[in-house]
């Protein structure tokens, strides 16, 4: 792989191992060195009148599962890969908004009307947007912490050609590791435009 172009994957483990695959197997040369670290909390969970689920991200679902053994409420996804990693935690009814929290927020109310009760969103301390807001006030909606992540000690810069950023959080530390610097022959690939802000 010499003279592959270096993708540095700045998302926390274990997610930027599994990043690193495939940007490998795409023929690029992955670099890993994140830039955020995830902290999983234990506290009760507690799911009375909660008719489903909804995740933003796969930390969310693990957080979830560590917390609490139900997997028969109703999932929805903020995408195809959130969808897949609830499936593979053993949630077996999960509807994927494949796209952002916007369209996950659409799908929530385009759908729920019919069970009633309430939207239980497991997701971190700090999230990128306010899900519950874009649903309204005609769905009832809940928030739990599940994680928190972390800002890495390691403020050092690998050697990149392109920078790849899974969150806004991720994308706004970055930008501060990188200025001053000369990034005209660098690039960045973000998960949305909500990551991409703070790179632009």
């Amino acid at each position: 792989m010499t003279g592959a172009p270096r993708v540095w994957v700045t998302r926390a483990e274990p997610g930027a191992t599994r990043t690193a695959q495939r940007v490998r197997a795409l023929g690029f040369m992955p670099v890993v060195h994140p830039l955020l670290a995830v902290r999983f909390i234990d506290a009760p969970l507690d799911l009375d009148g909660v008719a489903a689920l909804a995740f933003t991200s796969r930390n969310g679902i693990d957080g979830f599962a560590r917390l609490h053994a139900a997997r028969d409420l109703p999932v929805y996804a903020v995408g195809d890969a959130t969808a897949t990693a609830a499936r593979a935690a053993g949630f077996n009814k999960v509807q994927s908004a494949r796209g952002d929290l916007d369209a996950l927020a659409a799908m929530i109310r385009r759908t729920h009307h019919a069970q009633g009760g309430v939207v239980l969103i497991p997701g971190p301390l700090q999230p990128a947007g306010d899900l519950a807001a874009r649903v309204g006030s005609a769905i009832a909606v809940r928030s739990v912490v599940v994680y928190r992540a972390e800002a890495t000690t390691d403020l050092s810069v690998p050697a990149f050609d392109i920078a790849l950023v899974h969150s806004p959080r991720a994308a706004s530390r970055l930008a501060d590791y990188l200025a001053g610097r000369d990034l005209m022959t660098k690039s960045a690939v973000a998960i949305s435009r909500a990551a991409a802000s703070s790179l632009e």
